[in-house]
């Protein structure tokens, strides 16, 4: 399997560690966000990385050059224009192949074990994502997991409590056909295949960090420096 950390967001809540530094490269416990998930990769297996890059990406290709010091070989997707999310892997598609990939977002941390990710089929199974319990700055979470497995819209009214997309996954190219790299954020792509039934899901509740404003990346820092 390949994957791909998706590292092209502007960081504007990160603001001002932000204005000279991409958010994956801001550090926690003595490393950036982003090493993390490359030794957690390599560590399970996943050698071929994609990282997408838009603000300050060539920060990004000068702090992790091609990977080999972390054990993976990296391909730089470069985005001359802001893609979100959904663009943003459309137009990484041609290096991730015709099979099923795995998709991390550069800027949370956590310890689940990559290794757990499985291959999706495409057909009944589109994507499977890794879901997380609500964490207090959102507590109405993002989709609903069912007893099969199933993830639900919120919408349903008998899909139960909500839970927190977590921002791993796995996911098919055939998720993203008929799209082409614009910029497209990734839940109207979510929201279609749920509704149609092919995405699955698994609730993890072990560690993880949403590092979305500076009090969260020192609370992270001080939990991974032994505190």
């Amino acid at each position: 399997m390949r994957a791909i950390i998706l590292a092209a967001g502007l960081g504007t809540r990160m603001r001002p560690l932000t204005d000279h530094l991409p958010k994956p490269l801001l550090q926690a416990g003595g490393s950036a966000l982003i090493e993390y998930h490359l030794r957690n990769l390599a560590q399970a297996g996943i050698r071929d990385v994609v990282i997408n890059h838009f603000h300050l990406g060539e920060r990004l290709e000068e702090a992790l050059g091609d990977g080999s010091r972390y054990g993976v070989r990296i391909a730089w997707s470069r985005e001359s224009v802001r893609l979100e999310t959904a663009g943003g892997i459309v137009k990484a598609l041609p290096l991730l192949g015709d099979e099923a990939f795995a998709v991390v977002s550069g800027d949370i941390w956590t310890d689940y074990d990559l290794a757990r990710l499985q291959p999706v089929d495409g057909r009944d199974t589109l994507a499977r994502l890794v879901m997380v319990p609500n964490p207090p700055h959102h507590p109405t979470g993002d989709f609903a997991l069912d007893g099969a497995g199933r993830l639900r819209l919120r919408a349903a009214a008998d899909c139960g409590p909500g839970c927190t997309y977590s921002g791993i996954s796995v996911m098919h190219p055939a998720l993203f056909a008929g799209l082409v790299a614009d910029p497209l954020p990734l839940r109207p792509v979510l929201d279609a295949a749920i509704a149609a039934g092919r995405v699955a899901g698994e609730l993890y509740t072990g560690r993880w960090f949403d590092i979305g404003t500076p009090q969260r990346l020192q609370e992270l820092d001080v939990l991974l420096r032994g505190g």
